[in-house]
Formats: structure tokens, sequence, C-alpha cells
């Protein structure tokens, strides 16, 4: 019972969040944003009054040392942890102020995810990694088919469906963790160091697949990543500091 007390605690928190409105063109935006961790006696602030706007279909980086409030951030806009203070809309949507059922929803609907060790559950063939999201969507049989099959293709994929993820090169699993990020037509892709765990070329090449979702889909990408080479391949670059953005770069 105290536990579920203190989730309902932090969502009380932002006592101001009625006051922001976000941009009818923002696919996220944060106002005010702050994090802040007990540690025994000491308190750590992760996110210091961090503000921020991706527009629809942008392709944005966010860059910064450990520490600085990079995987925060994501958390934070991908409705996995509440803030402190201030407030996170995801398409107009304040997700910070949703219960438990309706982040999960939202994270199964509308916020596809790519992680640096790709997370793709290993007695399931690519084609199976890749229809899974569409399962808990309980979308119909022929449909979960129909995108799984599409979805791979894009990624260049299609004959590798069959093969387990034990099968198949770093590169390609983190394609079918691609896949399955759009495989319930997410507004908004979230990828953590997704080219953290591959070389040199192959990174270029996963980023390479982002940059023509993000141009042929119209799809939003935010993209963390410690790697200056990747994070300059995006349309705008921000980097992190101390829990705040600190620089702003147009590339």
């Amino acid at each position: 019972m105290k536990l579920k007390k203190k989730k309902i605690e932090d969502r009380k928190v932002n006592k101001d969040e009625g006051k922001y409105t976000p941009d009818s063109d923002s696919m996220i935006q944060v106002f005010n944003l702050s994090k802040v961790y007990q540690m025994g006696e000491f308190e750590v602030r992760a996110l210091d009054g961090v503000n921020m706007k991706i527009s629809k279909g942008e392709f944005v980086s966010v860059m910064g040392p450990s520490g600085s409030g990079k995987t925060t951030l994501l958390n934070m806009i991908g409705a996995l942890d509440n803030p402190s203070n201030g407030a996170v809309f995801v398409n107009r949507i304040n997700v910070a102020h949703m219960d438990d059922e309706q982040q999960t929803n939202l994270r199964l609907r509308s916020i596809g995810f790519i992680f640096q060790f790709y997370n793709l559950v290993p007695v399931l063939t690519a084609y199976e990694n890749v229809e899974l999201p569409m399962v808990f969507a309980e979308e119909p049989e022929e449909n979960r088919r129909k995108k799984a099959i599409k979805f791979l293709e894009l990624v260049g994929l299609e004959r590798q469906m069959d093969h387990l993820p034990a099968e198949l090169s770093g590169g390609e699993q983190q394609r079918v963790a691609i896949a399955r990020s759009l495989a319930n037509g997410p507004s908004l892709v979230i990828a953590d160091e997704p080219t953290g765990e591959l070389d040199t070329k192959m990174g270029r090449e996963i980023v390479n697949i982002l940059q023509d979702l993000n141009k042929e889909l119209n799809q939003t990408i935010l993209m963390v990543t410690h790697d200056p080479a990747i994070g300059k391949l995006a349309e705008r670059l921000l980097r992190m500091r101390d829990g705040k953005i600190v620089d702003e770069i147009k590339l």
C-alpha cells in the first residue's frame, strides 16, 4: 500500500502543469522539467529545469557526458518515469499526468523504442520479434503478418525473418529492433545509443536506416548517442551537461 501511495503522490507533484500549453506542431515538448532522486541523505538532480521542443517529423540527437541526464530525459519522454516538476508532452498529451495503465498503452501504441542491447526475445525468430508488439496490441493475425513482413523488408531482412537472434549479426539484430519499433505505427521513435554495440561502419548503416525512416515515413526520431560522428547525422543536435541542455546546433 505504501508503494501505491507514493506513485499517486509522484503524479501530484506537478502542481503547475496545467499552465503549460504545447505548440500545435510539436511532437515532444517539455517545460521546466526536473527530476530529483533521493540517495540516502543526499538529493541527486538528474534533470534541472529542462525546456525543449521537437517538431513532428524532426530527427534530433542528444549528446553529453555520462551522468548529464540524457537517459533520464528519455525515460521522462518515453513515459518510463515521472518528473519531480514540470511537464512532458508527447503529441500534445501530458504523459506525466497519466496513470500506469495509460502510460503502458501509450508506450505500446504511440512510442517505438530502440535500445543499445537490442532487447530481442532469444527464442523468437526475427519475424516473431517484430510481430510481438502487435500481439500485445491485439492486432488481427492477418494484419500482423503483412506489417511484420513489410517492416523487415524496409530494413533489408526479408531473407532472415525466420532466423533466431543468435543467428544474426549485431547489425542485423539492431535492424530487427528497428522493425519492431515500427510495428504499431508509433508517432515517435526513441533510440537510446542504437549504435553503441556496433562498429563504425555498421553504426553508420543503422543511422542511415533511421534517416530513411525520418524522410520517407516522416517519422519523428529522438536519438541519444555518445558518438559525435553519429550525433551529427541528425537534423539538430542538443548537448546536455549537469541535467541541463547547454547547447543546440542546427546541422
